[in-house]
């Protein structure tokens, strides 16, 4: 006998899910859908699946302006353990050299700064990364190197928790690109010893943190009212620009994809939040052509701002 299907529904908002260990970023993208039955949902970054912790996850309307949060910083609790270099830089790979560990708290930590800042990084053959239409870790896996170009990331700040001599606890501050990974190995390599990762876990993005986050398991123990609660709005995505406010009349040819008339003391083109006026709906988002005009760039469907 078939299954009978659940019918879907137009669910819009932002989930901060913390991804459990062991799920891909996707798994846990179609639980949480198939949780709200939504009809349409998203993720705003991939986490391995040995990594756990903040995914936020967009329904409907908010999958329009997930790419922000692509961009965004990132922050990490990384778990390096030293003296063992894997094929895949963490406790999934298999060991391909093992070397004496003689580290001290202050060596480490001067190796840690000397992370800080501007760096350069050589992505892992085990990642997402494209060559030629395949994921560069398709390659890895029949054994083929492809050869990776440096890549410019930015390290904020990073924090040593603990360390007892063989396993160090950091915390990871980062711009987008970051290869979390990869800093294990390099640290471990500029102290001679070599390492690998062996607990990874995502606690911030875009200035979501991981405390406001809700794991599956707490959403199967919730009803829909419940789990719908708990999603956030889809401009929350885009809160980091600017906003401006519309009269009906500009709104209506605005959110026909027409350009309106607003007067901005605006140099440059700059890309704005749009609300109605009256109720402070949101619209969607526009640019200043610098010409006394908002174009339309990104809208949210009619029925949402009718």
């Amino acid at each position: 006998m078939s299954q009978v299907r659940r019918p879907k529904r137009d669910v819009d908002g932002v989930l901060l899910l913390d991804k459990p260990l062991g799920v891909s970023s996707n798994g846990a993208l179609q639980k949480a859908r198939w949780l709200f039955t939504a009809a349409k949902a998203g993720h705003t970054g991939v986490l391995d699946p040995l990594a756990t912790g903040l995914l936020p996850v967009c329904f409907g309307e908010a999958t329009k302006f997930s790419s922000f949060l692509l961009d965004a910083d990132k922050r990490y609790t990384a778990t390096v353990a030293f003296g063992r270099v894997t094929t895949t830089g963490d406790v999934e790979g298999e060991v391909v050299s093992e070397r004496p560990v003689d580290v001290s708290r202050s060596a480490l930590e001067a190796a840690l700064d000397r992370f800080t800042g501007p760096i350069r990084q050589v992505p892992p053959m085990y990642s997402a990364l494209k060559f030629q239409g395949k994921a560069l870790y398709e390659y890895a896996r029949q054994g083929i190197e492809i050869e990776r170009k440096a890549r410019d990331v930015i390290i904020h700040g990073i924090d040593l928790l603990s360390f007892d001599g063989k396993e160090a606890v950091i915390d990871v501050r980062c711009s987008k690109g970051t290869y979390i990974r990869t800093l294990g190995e390099d640290i471990g390599e500029m102290l001679g010893c070599g390492a690998h990762l062996s607990g990874l876990r995502r606690t911030a993005t875009a200035g979501f943190e991981i405390g406001s986050a809700v794991t599956l398991e707490a959403l199967e123990g919730r009803d829909v009212p419940e789990r719908d609660a708990l999603l956030l709005p889809p401009d929350v995505l885009v809160r980091h620009l600017p906003e401006v406010s519309l009269g009906e009349s500009e709104c209506f040819r605005f959110c026909r994809g027409q350009a309106v008339r607003f007067s901005l003391n605006c140099a440059i083109m700059t890309r704005f939040r749009v609300y109605r006026e009256v109720d402070r709906k949101f619209l969607g988002l526009a640019e200043w052509r610098g010409d006394s005009s908002l174009q339309p760039v990104r809208l949210l469907a009619a029925q949402a701002v009718s």
